[in-house]
């Protein structure tokens, strides 16, 4: 007879396709795709080391996450604000509303921008346009939560992609040297440093944070018990993920690299998969892009949505007023200021050094809700957990001020 306890001990197939899924798709969005193509067509393999690290460093902090929300039922927002009392907890949510609805903002102009760009590549137009037509129809699907099929939709668009990239990287690798001295050997070159914090910001994403504590509870009903089946699908979902961004960095160095191109636009991007797509390698790449956008305008701003009402205790209802009231002005700003005129490429490289700078402070807040005995239950951090949250909140927290310094100009 079966052990009636056996689907406890072991992962279970449902578990396949999960929140894991959902958050190397929300960092493989255009941000992911235009820094990485930039820092392989100016800088070579050098950064290969900025996407190991933050590969490793998303899989530990989302492993943290999920275990939060398995454990707790809630999400972050929820944890964050648990944890404090009075002036602290008002302090407490108005950061995470400033650094989630905020910098989600700005991520959301890369967004939709990015998509523009696709749209622009594939049927021509102005930019500014198809920011308003990507914006209303983010609005649109996020009114109406029809937007599920189309994240799938764009999910498989970004799929195919992901594997053309991993393709043309296998076909086209670097030496061995310069490959592995890139990988494991930490190095700025002049003029990198943004680029590097953009890497990092592209791939440890934190509104991923907020939205996985919240998505594993809906996703998996066994509670603790799930914790094996939501880590193995972390690990092969973000994994893969880190892997299809170090492709497109080394497609773009092998290709772009070797000719010395400025990267200003879709096509200049799309130049990096001609070895093996020809004339079709602009069209692909923009229907890529713009996949990638897309996905990306909706998931941002929901997660900006969730991230809110947890830190300010309100009910996860996207039919709420105040629900659409936040996600409604982060897509709202992302439109304004694509419409402004907004450089793409420049925006999108913004958008993720943004998010490599506002990582320090949501990783700690993480980390002090993962390492809380009572609301953890047994759960809480190993010393080995900590050492990688602390690693990591230590390499953001340089990067960024670094980042900071050199854009007011004092180093």
């Amino acid at each position: 007879m079966a052990d009636p306890e056996a689907d406890t001990r072991r992962p279970r197939l449902r578990s396949a396709v999960g929140p894991g899924w959902i958050v190397a798709a929300a960092f493989l969005g255009p941000g992911t795709i235009t820094t990485a193509t930039l820092a392989g067509a100016r800088f070579g393999t050098a950064l290969l080391w900025a996407l190991l690290f933050s590969t490793l460093a998303t899989m530990g902090l989302q492993e943290m996450a999920a275990r939060l929300g398995l454990v707790t039922g809630n999400g972050l927002g929820e944890a964050i604000r648990g944890r404090f009392r009075g002036a602290g907890r008002v302090m407490a949510a108005l950061l995470v509303v400033a650094a989630i609805a905020g910098g989600n903002a700005a991520y959301q102009t890369g967004n939709l921008l990015g998509g523009s760009l696709g749209l622009q590549g594939i049927v021509g137009g102005p930019v500014r346009g198809w920011v308003i037509v990507l914006g209303a129809l983010a609005f649109a699907l996020l009114w109406t939560g029809s937007y599920r099929l189309v994240e799938r939709v764009m999910a498989v668009m970004v799929a195919v992609m992901s594997l053309v990239f991993l393709a043309t990287a296998a076909t086209m690798l670097p030496a061995a040297g310069p490959m592995l001295e890139g990988l494991f050997v930490p190095a700025l070159p002049d003029g990198s440093l943004l680029v590097a914090v953009g890497l990092v910001g592209t791939t440890v994403v934190p509104y991923n944070l907020f939205l996985h504590a919240s998505a594993v509870g809906e996703r998996y009903t066994g509670g603790e018990a799930d914790l094996p089946a939501a880590r193995m699908e972390l690990a092969l979902s973000i994994g893969l993920g880190g892997v299809v961004s170090m492709a497109v960095l080394l497609t773009a160095a092998s290709t772009l690299g070797q000719s010395g191109a400025e990267v200003t636009s879709a096509a200049d991007m799309a130049r990096s998969l001609e070895p093996i797509l020809g004339r079709w390698a602009g069209v692909f790449f923009a229907v890529g892009l713009f996949a990638a956008g897309m996905t990306s305008a909706v998931t941002a701003p929901l997660a900006a949505a969730y991230a809110t009402a947890g830190a300010l205790g309100w009910e996860r209802d996207l039919h709420d007023a105040r629900v659409r009231a936040v996600w409604g002005t982060v897509l709202g700003v992302g439109v304004v200021l694509g419409v402004l005129g907004v450089r793409p490429v420049p925006a999108i490289l913004f958008a993720q050094a943004a998010n490599g700078i506002l990582l320090p402070a949501v990783a700690v807040f993480l980390l002090g809700a993962v390492n809380d005995r009572r609301l953890m239950r047994g759960r809480q951090n190993r010393v080995a957990s900590n050492v990688v949250g602390g690693v990591v909140v230590l390499v953001a927290t340089v990067l960024g001020l670094r980042a900071l310094l050199a854009v007011v100009g004092l180093i």
